[in-house]
């Protein structure tokens, strides 16, 4: 099993909640041993330990046991993690669920109980459920409060002319808070259920979403905005296929076979179109790999790590060995730049 984390982002969004409500920004630095300049690294990683000390220093200080949950309620993923970016410019709810999946681990990467990921649709007991399948949930419930209030709360605020949760079951004991749940939620609650799970409308992941950028975090810089615009007039066979893979690059579904499909050619003869004109399909994703990489690191609205995910890698040490092989540099000092 490996160390479970948080992001600096996620951790910082907390702290400034409870400062936001009361709390001491000192005591809760000491309290947590969390210090300030391990919040101002976007790429660093906070152990899940000291990330419940802060929650429960949090509740302690500001005297409001129902914190987590109000702090699921009020926050907007957007503004704190390019996953909730990425979520919001995802075609459907059942995309965004997919990429959650994908990214989630950027936010918090905790153990999941069996294999698969760590949000799953399943239909049971005549209805479509999302169930949250972290391992050891009971051992920090307030994890489950946030997650799920920031599901229900977010999806009510940002599409009010459709429902999503209908119903909700938590495997931890009702608390003595258990009205907050009522009032924030406003759905029924289940406790100490065998699953964390939300009832969802069955027709919730068919929702169209209207993004706010069509790209997973938009170009974020006026060369990168050119830059597209440069792509969707080219006429050449390259110009076509980066203009293709560019929204798409975030999603990791970028082998050829895709882009094929979306021109509308067989592989063979995509391959052959490229070569006519002195290109690979793989020195074209490499290359704009490359281009959208620069683009976002001089942004410097991404961090590091952020920036692998949006350029399609998996595993960010993958990404930072490809950087160094396109600049000689890691991308750590283009983003300090």
């Amino acid at each position: 099993m490996s160390e479970a984390t948080v992001s600096a982002g996620h951790a910082n969004a907390l702290m400034e909640f409870a400062i936001a409500n009361g709390a001491e920004r000192t005591r809760l630095e000491a309290l947590s041993d969390i210090a300030a300049e391990a919040l101002s690294d976007r790429d660093a990683r906070i152990p899940f330990p000291r990330f419940i000390a802060l929650m429960r220093a949090a509740k302690e200080l500001t005297g409001n046991a129902a914190l987590a949950l109000e702090f699921g309620a009020a926050s907007d993923f957007r503004k704190w993690s390019v996953v909730g970016l990425i979520s919001h410019a995802s075609a459907t709810m059942g995309e965004a669920l997919a990429q959650l999946n994908r990214y989630g681990r950027l936010v918090i990467d905790v153990d999941v109980a069996g294999d698969g990921p760590r949000f799953m649709n399943v239909e049971r007991d005549g209805g479509l459920w999302m169930e949250d399948r972290r391992a050891n949930p009971n051992a920090f419930p307030e994890l489950t409060e946030s997650t799920f209030s920031r599901f229900i709360c977010e999806s009510r605020n940002n599409f009010p002319q459709a429902t999503f949760a209908l119903a909700a079951h938590v495997t931890h004991p009702a608390p003595a808070h258990r009205a907050a749940y009522e009032r924030l939620w406003q759905i029924p609650v289940t406790f100490g259920s065998d699953r964390n799970a939300i009832r969802m409308n069955p027709a919730w992941p068919n929702l169209q979403i209207q993004p706010d950028n069509r790209f997973a975090f938009g170009i974020l810089t006026e060369r990168g905005d050119a830059l597209l615009r440069e792509l969707e007039t080219s006429k050449t066979v390259r110009g076509h296929v980066e203009s293709l893979l560019m929204p798409i690059l975030h999603t990791g579904d970028i082998g050829v076979e895709t882009i094929a499909a979306k021109i509308g050619v067989s592989r063979q003869t995509l391959y052959r179109n490229l070569k006519a004109e002195g290109a690979t399909f793989e020195q074209v994703l490499d290359g704009l790999r490359h281009t959208m990489a620069l683009h976002y690191l001089s942004g410097q609205k991404v961090s590091v790590n952020e920036t692998a995910y949006l350029v399609g890698f998996s595993d960010p040490a993958a990404f930072s060995r490809a950087f160094k092989r396109w600049t000689g540099m890691n991308p750590s000092a283009v983003r300090a730049k």
